[in-house]
């Protein structure tokens, strides 16, 4: 063949009609005509979960949207009721138990408030006929029906509602106040830290000192007529041999008595014995 020849037949190959060459075009892929079954497969399943993760979005954001609604409700609701006692917003949220305050405890007197106490009518301070042969300024002490009298003359005196000693540490006799003293110390005697080992050695006279307002002391003993603290003890048989009064007596009193006035005790029988100031 000549070079001519070959030239025209590649000519002629090379202008074949262009719908002889359209299985070579390339097409455009789709999942569903895609040759590879497998791809194909992949393809299908992955349209299915993107359709699936696009409803599940949806759906998420409903509930977040609900959620949100309960959120405002809650708070709405929780304001409204401030005044009231609180509740949990979402009580499947664990918290620690809150434990409610223990109801106040009833208070006692303050020691620098005045406690007034009713005392008896009998034991009320007041002015009676005592008909007696000792002098105006005496002191009188009725153990058994628990008064005191400071004499007055004129067959008057003023009678005072007093505790004295319980039984066992009653005394009798006749003494002299040696002292006085307002809002005094108290320094308990061996003898009373003996029986009383929990009694403090020494207490600052005030308001909460169990000697009270004002003590006159007796001679060389350890008795005192004194104040309390402790007012309902009046008419009672409940010392260790001292004579007290309210607050309000033994200041009367105080103000009245001096240093040097006589006392005299009367023992439980009335005898006028024992005067030595020891127990009787």
């Amino acid at each position: 063949m000549s070079s001519r020849d070959i030239g025209t037949k590649q000519f002629l190959n090379a202008t074949k009609p262009f719908w002889r060459f359209r299985a070579n075009v390339l097409k455009r892929f789709t999942g569903t005509d895609h040759p590879n079954d497998a791809l194909g497969a992949l393809a299908r399943r992955a349209l299915k979960q993107g359709t699936i993760m696009f409803n599940s979005a949806r759906l998420n954001s409903r509930l977040v949207a609900a959620a949100l609604g309960v959120l405002t409700i809650g708070t709405i609701a929780f304001s409204a009721s401030a005044a009231a006692a609180p509740l949990p917003l979402f009580p499947f949220i664990f918290s620690p138990p809150v434990q409610s305050a223990p109801p106040p405890a009833a208070l006692a007197p303050s020691d620098d408030e005045d406690t007034v106490t009713e005392l008896p009518a009998r034991l009320k301070r007041q002015i009676v006929s005592y008909p007696t042969r000792e002098a105006p300024g005496t002191i009188i002490i009725d153990t058994p029906n628990t008064y005191l009298y400071y004499v007055l003359g004129g067959g008057q005196a003023i009678r005072y509602g007093i505790g004295v000693g319980r039984d066992g540490f009653t005394w009798s006799g006749t003494q002299h106040v040696v002292k006085k003293a307002e809002w005094p110390d108290w320094t308990p005697p061996p003898e009373m830290i003996a029986r009383q080992p929990y009694l403090p050695r020494h207490m600052a006279g005030g308001p909460g000192n169990p000697l009270g307002a004002r003590a006159m002391y007796l001679g060389g003993t350890v008795y005192r007529i004194h104040g309390t603290n402790a007012p309902e003890t009046i008419g009672t048989h409940v010392s260790s041999g001292c004579l007290r009064l309210v607050n309000e007596d033994v200041i009367d009193l105080y103000s009245r008595v001096n240093v040097g006035t006589k006392v005299i005790v009367l023992p439980m029988d009335r005898r006028a014995d024992n005067t030595d100031g020891k127990r009787g």
